[in-house]
């Protein structure tokens, strides 16, 4: 195996942009007051990016999966992300090991 300089750059480059992009939100949203509507945005961001991340899943698998992303759906609107997940992959283990 052989190390790539540019394919080293590239990664560290990447790294860098990440931590700044999320470094700079925690550091914007002091200067924000989160009050009535944009609260409600800002705490609907994680569900919205839970759902993004799982529904290709529910679409493209067998029934198991598709069962499991519901019950990961229908836990992120009242339990935390963690726990969602964590529904959601017991679930998965669930429904596979009954066979689905």
């Amino acid at each position: 195996m052989t190390l790539d300089f540019a394919t080293l750059l590239a990664i560290l480059a990447m790294a860098v942009a990440t931590m700044l992009t999320r470094v700079s939100g925690l550091f914007l949203i002091r200067h924000v007051s989160l009050e009535g509507s944009r609260r409600k945005a800002i705490e609907s961001i994680p569900p919205a990016v839970l759902m993004a991340v799982v529904a290709p899943t529910a679409f493209s698998t067998g029934i198991a999966e598709t069962l499991a992303c519901a019950v990961t759906a229908f836990a992120a609107f009242r339990l935390p992300m963690l726990v969602s997940v964590a529904l959601g992959v017991a679930s998965v283990a669930i429904l596979r090991s009954l066979g689905l």
